[in-house]
């Protein structure tokens, strides 16, 4: 059954912890999203990147967003404790688009992210 507007608006400031982890190059905010068991999968600059979200952590830490870097967050859909995210990005360390997508759980009244699964634009492999 679909949520209501305002779980959809919690899914939403949720998902934005990730984007200002990325933005400002600190996972400090994503690590209060996603839980520890989280998992990672995509390629990164033609490599896959797969297994736990420690790496995504890694990357975020060792790359900021940069001073041109953007993002968009869209629900796509809340079903009681099940949540979709996409999340568009725009010049990630000033050069890399992503498109992301988060799978939610609501865990003890809280949206947790589980995965991470992302597509790097192929214009923006090196």
């Amino acid at each position: 059954m679909r949520d209501t507007i305002k779980e959809y608006e919690a899914v939403e400031q949720a998902a934005m912890k990730f984007v200002k982890s990325v933005a400002e190059g600190n996972s400090k905010y994503a690590k209060e999203l996603f839980i520890d068991e989280a998992v990672l999968f995509g390629y990164l600059d033609g490599k896959l990147e797969h297994g736990s979200i420690e790496q995504f952590y890694h990357n975020v830490d060792t790359v900021s967003g940069g001073k041109n870097f953007k993002a968009k967050v869209d629900v796509l859909f809340v079903e009681e404790t099940l949540a979709v995210v996409r999340v568009l990005e725009e010049g990630w360390g000033n050069r890399i688009d992503f498109t992301d997508v988060l799978l939610l759980l609501k865990m003890d009244g809280e949206w947790k992210c589980v995965a991470k699964a992302y597509n790097q634009n192929s214009n923006t492999i090196q």
